[in-house]
C-alpha cells in the first residue's frame, strides 16, 4: 500500500508558535501530562510539523495509535462523508458503520462477538465486568479475582489501574477496590500458585508495552490457556497497543496459536479517532444482556466509518507480511547499533513486528528530548527504555533515518 500524499499548506505568519501555545496550555490544561515542549500542527503519513514549522519523523505515532499514518486520505474521506450524513445517534438505535465494522473485527479476530466503546481503558472496564457477570451467571460468584502481571499496563480507570501492576500509578488513589494480584510476567509457576477459590480470570499483554516493551517468554501464552482451561478461568488478552496489526499479525496472542476468551483492542482501530472494543467468545458474551453494559459514545458512526476503512486497508493481501518484514529489518538494525556503539549503552534491544524497544544503560527521558532535538519523535516506556511504535506504513529507508539519528545521539552521550 504506498504512503498518503496530500499537500502540507505552510503555516500562517500569524498562526501562534510553540511558545505562545505551551505558554497557554499552562494557564488552562490540569497540568498531568509531563508533555514534550512543542506543540503539533500538523501532519501527512509518517512526518508532523510543530507551531514553528520545523519537521519531524514520528516514530511513535500517537502511541502505536496512527497505525496508517497521519491523514491518510481513505480515512480522511471516511470521515468527512460520515460527518455530512450522520454523527451520532447512540446504541439506542442500530447503524450500519458500526454493524459492518463489527462484522470485520469479529471475522479478523475470530471471536464473535464485539462490544464497542472509546478507549483502551474502556475496553478493559468491560473485561474486567464480562469476567464476574460470567462468573455469577456460572453460580460461582465468589469467584471475582483477576491475576495480572507486574509492570503491566491496563488503564488510568480506578479499576483498570489497580489491573496495572505498577505501583507508581497506584499512589494517592488508594483504597484501590479489591479483587485484583499481580505475579511477576512470564512466570508461569507463579501464576498457578496465586490462583485460588476466588479467582475468575486472568488479565494478561503479550507484550508489556509500558512496561518496557517486555517479551513474553515463549509458551507463556498457551500455557495461560491451558491453566485456564484446567480451572475453569477466563483468559483476557489486552491488545490494545499489540492489535490492529502491530505485531505483524492482526492481533498478538495468534503468533501463540491460542483463542482468547476475550481481548481489548483500542489505539490503533480508529487510527486516532477514539475507538475501543471488547472482542469475545459467544458463550461468555451471552452474559451481558440489555442493560449490564453500555456506552454513550461507544462505536460512534464517525469513528466507526474511520475504522471501517482502517481494517479494509490492514486487511489488503500482503500489508501484515510487509509489516512483518519491515518490523525484522528494525530490529535487526537496532541490533546492530547496539554492537556499533560502546559496550553496554545499549542493555538490550526488544520487539516484534513495528513495536521495539531498546532499553538504555540511564534514564530515557534526557534521550528522547535529545532525539526530539535531531527530529525524531519516541518516548520513554519504563524508566531506561526508549520505545519505537511507529506507523504500520513506514518504509525501510524512513525506518533507517531513525535508527541513524539514535546511534548519533546515544553515541554522543
Amino acid at each position: 500500500m504506498r504512503k498518503p500524499t496530500l499537500s502540507q499548506p505552510s503555516p500562517s505568519a500569524a498562526a501562534p508558535g510553540n511558545d505562545s501555545l505551551i505558554q497557554k496550555a499552562k494557564q488552562h490544561l490540569l497540568q498531568n501530562y509531563k508533555q514534550q515542549p512543542i506543540a503539533l500542527v500538523r501532519g501527512l503519513g509518517t512526518r508532523v510539523w510543530d507551531a514553528d514549522g520545523k519537521a519531524y519523523l514520528d516514530c511513535i505515532g500517537g502511541i502505536a495509535v496512527c497505525a496508517l499514518g497521519h491523514c491518510h486520505p481513505e480515512i480522511v474521506a471516511a470521515a468527512k462523508a460520515q460527518l455530512d450524513t450522520l454523527w451520532h445517534v447512540s446504541n439506542v438505535f442500530y447503524s450500519q458503520p458500526q454493524i459492518d465494522l463489527a462484522e470485520q473485527l469479529t471475522e479478523w479476530a475470530g471471536l464473535p462477538r464485539a462490544f464497542f466503546c472509546n478507549s483502551g481503558a474502556e475496553a478493559n472496564e468491560a473485561l474486567i465486568k464480562l469476567t464476574r457477570k460470567v462468573m455469577k451467571d456460572r453460580g460461582t460468584p465468589e469467584r471475582f479475582e483477576i491475576i495480572s502481571f507486574e509492570k503491566s499496563f491496563h488503564g488510568r480507570t480506578l479499576a483498570t489501574v489497580t489491573a496495572t501492576g505498577q505501583p507508581k500509578y497506584h499512589a494517592g488513589f488508594e483504597p484501590l477496590p479489591a479483587g485484583f494480584q499481580h505475579v511477576p510476567y512470564g512466570d508461569l509457576e507463579a501464576v498457578r500458585r496465586a490462583v485460588g477459590p476466588a479467582t475468575a480470570a486472568i488479565l494478561v499483554e503479550p507484550i508489556q508495552g509500558e512496561g518496557g516493551v517486555r517479551m513474553a517468554p515463549e509458551g507463556f501464552l498457551a500455557g495461560l490457556r491451558a491453566l485456564c482451561d484446567e480451572r475453569g478461568l477466563l483468559l483476557l488478552v489486552d491488545e490494545v497497543q499489540t492489535g490492529m496489526g502491530r505485531t505483524g499479525k492482526p492481533f498478538a496472542f495468534m503468533h501463540d496459536g491460542i483463542q482468547p476468551d476475550a481481548i481489548s483492542i483500542a489505539k490503533a482501530l480508529g487510527n486516532g479517532l477514539p475507538m475501543g472494543a471488547m472482542l469475545c467468545r459467544e458463550d461468555v458474551a451471552a452474559s451481558l444482556t440489555p442493560g449490564t453494559h453500555g456506552s454513550t459514545f461507544g462505536g460512534n458512526l464517525v469513528s466507526a466509518a474511520a475504522a471501517n476503512v482502517v481494517l479494509r486497508l490492514l486487511r489488503q493481501p500482503g500489508f501484515l507480511a510487509d509489516v512483518q518484514a519491515k518490523g525484522e529489518h528494525f530490529l535487526a538494525g537496532g541490533r546492530a547499533l547496539q554492537a556499533a556503539l560502546p559496550p553496554g549503552r545499549v542493555k538490550a534491544v526488544r520487539g516484534k513486528g513495528l513495536l521495539m524497544g531498546v532499553e538504555l544503560d540511564r534514564e530515557a527521558a534526557p534521550v528522547v528530548a535529545k532525539l526530539r532535538d535531531a527530529g525524531l519523535l519516541v518516548n520513554s516506556a519504563g524508566e531506561t527504555t526508549v520505545r519505537f511504535a511507529p506507523p504500520l506504513i513506514i518504509t525501510r529507508q524512513e525506518l533507517d533515518e531513525a535508527l541513524g539519528i539514535l546511534q548519533r545521539v546515544l553515541a554522543s552521550l
